[in-house]
């Protein structure tokens, strides 16, 4: 064979790569979009617990030469929500790609089998927002916007903490329509930065309609199981990018004629306070 030839094994593994870099690049966006900062890989054989202080300050007031009293603190461990590795195979016959040519029989499934994996994660993580115990109201979507903003500066006790919404795009779509705004998009999702002058809005169809997810970036913490690392890289062979968020091992199986492509994807984004997390409701209590 000829020196540096591009082999049909070359194109498979480009094919690898582009599919790793997308989702990883979506995912990274997001991210910045958000303002998540905490990215917690998962260590082989270890498990992720958060810790919460708490205690009482003393009085402060002391005689003159006496003792100044301890006061006193601790740390328990809080509940974390925890992560599953999900596997997804598929396979385009032999048939399949005579029919309909390779780039339809796998690269077109390929692209919509990320798109899938993309939805899964954000319907995940929706219907973890929407364990959030802190509660809000309003009758128009500007004022359960208000509200939520408001109930997060109590929650975190901090006039100046940012603030992250989730929402319906049908509850904004007549405000969207009038208001000078630009739209974004990142992993599948629109947002709009700086919104009504409160924070990041991110829209998509998995929120309810006629709910408010609100919470602070500082609360969010994206943990994941790198497929590069994790101890997974010292028996299976997948590619994936930089982040190790997803990775994807395509092969031709010759036993039964198929091009198979298996993906695996371990992430979990939640919050690490649930009282933290503000579900408001539009239109009333």
């Amino acid at each position: 064979m000829a020196e540096n030839i591009v082999t049909r094994e070359d194109l498979a593994r480009a094919r690898e790569i582009d599919f790793v870099t997308t989702f990883g690049g979506s995912i990274g966006k997001l991210m910045e979009a958000m303002g998540v900062t905490r990215k917690v890989p998962k260590q082989a054989g270890t498990v992720l617990k958060a810790y919460k202080a708490s205690g009482e300050l003393g009085s402060g007031v002391v005689a003159e030469g006496a003792a100044i009293p301890l006061s006193k603190y601790k740390t328990e461990a809080i509940p974390c929500k925890e992560i599953t590795l999900k596997k997804w195979r598929k396979a385009a016959s032999a048939e399949a790609i005579i029919d309909r040519g390779y780039d339809q029989a796998v690269d077109m499934l390929t692209d919509e089998m990320l798109r899938d994996v993309q939805k899964s994660i954000r319907k995940d993580f929706f219907t973890f927002l929407a364990t959030g115990t802190g509660t809000a109201s309003g009758q128009t979507f500007q004022e359960a916007l208000a509200k939520s903003w408001g109930q997060l500066q109590v929650l975190f006790d901090d006039d100046g903490v940012s603030c992250v919404f989730f929402m319906n795009p049908l509850d904004v779509a007549e405000y969207l329509a009038t208001a000078p705004i630009t739209m974004q998009t990142a992993f599948g999702m629109s947002y709009v930065a700086n919104f009504m002058g409160l924070g990041t809005v991110i829209l998509n169809a998995s929120v309810p309609q006629g709910k408010i997810y609100a919470t602070a970036p500082d609360n969010l913490v994206l943990y994941y199981i790198p497929v590069n690392g994790a101890d997974l890289n010292g028996a299976f062979d997948f590619t994936a990018d930089d982040t190790g968020y997803i990775g994807i091992h395509e092969e031709a199986d010759y036993t039964t004629m198929t091009a198979a492509d298996t993906v695996v994807c371990g992430m979990e984004l939640f919050a690490e306070r649930l009282d933290g997390v503000v579900v408001a409701s539009i239109g009333g209590a």
